[in-house]
């Protein structure tokens, strides 16, 4: 009888430890322009071995409009040596301003570019808008070597979700976006509606008779920053919770969900918490599980960029950090073995 119990628990560590995720934290230094905070980074892709780094491109606070490139060769040797300065191009993105008008007469205001997809020579983006705007918008443009230039026909409302007492999420937009064959998914940060569970927006990328069908992430708790793919239907996002007051109040469970509410609390009160989990696509819903909780020193950072590349992660927060002064720090997270 004990060899068995031995046996049987001896299977389910093996079974448990099979399914756990363990990463080794590599921070990758940046240089001074691309760690600036004022950058505010909200997306980020691998495209033709190149890391694309995407700006909210605040136009309302005097910001530029714009992309950054690294070539993953330079990123390799930077993790070699940490003394080695990236080269990186700036990417210029073109009609941003005159889009962001037409959103203004539309009664939408325009507050920063939130998620970023890549498809050959096709870039597509999110924008987010100030809370009482009924919509955010899907933006398209071609990517080339020094300019992104957007398509001026290229303007797509993504209707924003509404809570149950019919108003809009505090600070809430798709933040983050993929392709799933010739469909892009728009992830609404929020998915915890208790009603009208409008959660993901897909628009055809053929934009005739644009039609917005809602799949739904199940039971998914705090925001969800970004998403990368990891192979076919299946994804890995940023689950990230703010420890915020106020109208950021939203995001927290109920207490009663005493399983993710002793992620966000302890003794002192709320405490900020990020975690990645993985997504699978199936029968037009999303299926999520935890995949790896982030290390305590990496909590409280907002991170809003994740790209899948090789086995690992890169990662990126947009410029909160719990210290002073603010930057944008890039990891990378290497499978472990």
């Amino acid at each position: 009888m004990k060899t068995t119990l031995f046996l049987i628990s001896f299977f389910m560590i093996g079974l448990l430890q099979a399914q756990e995720k363990n990463f080794k934290v590599v921070n990758i230094p940046l240089p001074s322009d691309i760690s600036f905070y004022d950058n505010q980074f909200s997306g980020m892709y691998v495209h033709n071995e190149k890391l694309y780094l995407m700006s909210e491109s605040r136009l309302q606070d005097s910001a530029e409009a714009k992309l950054y490139s690294i070539n993953i060769v330079d990123i390799e040797k930077s993790k070699l040596d940490t003394n080695y300065i990236m080269p990186y191009t700036k990417i210029g993105i073109r009609n941003l301003d005159k889009l962001s008008k037409r959103m203004y007469e539309l009664g939408d205001d325009y507050e920063g570019l939130e998620a970023m997809t890549i498809d050959g020579e096709d870039i597509y983006f999110t924008v987010e808008t100030a809370t009482p705007s009924n919509n955010c918008y899907m933006l398209k443009g071609k990517l080339q070597d020094s300019i992104v230039a957007l398509d001026l026909n290229v303007l797509i409302p993504l209707p924003k979700p509404i809570t149950k007492d019919k108003k809009h999420v505090y600070n809430g937009g798709f933040e983050a976006m993929t392709k799933v064959d010739n469909t892009i998914f728009n992830f609404f940060e929020y998915n915890s509606f208790e009603e009208n569970n409008l959660v993901i927006a897909v628009i055809p990328v053929t934009y005739r008779d644009v039609m917005i069908q809602l799949p739904t992430i199940k039971n998914l708790p705090f925001r969800l920053t970004d998403i990368t793919k990891t192979g076919k239907n299946t994804f890995t996002a940023i689950n990230y919770f703010y420890k915020g007051e106020g109208d950021d109040e939203i995001y927290r469970v109920p207490k009663t969900d005493k399983a993710n509410d002793k992620l966000i609390r302890d003794g002192f009160g709320y405490k900020s918490y990020c975690r990645l989990i993985s997504l699978k696509f199936k029968k037009n819903k999303f299926i999520w599980k935890p995949l790896w909780q982030f290390p305590y020193e990496y909590m409280s950072y907002n991170w809003e960029c994740i790209a899948a590349y090789k086995e690992g992660y890169f990662i990126l927060n947009d410029k909160y950090t719990p210290a002073r002064p603010y930057k944008s720090t890039l990891l990378y997270l290497e499978t472990q073995k």
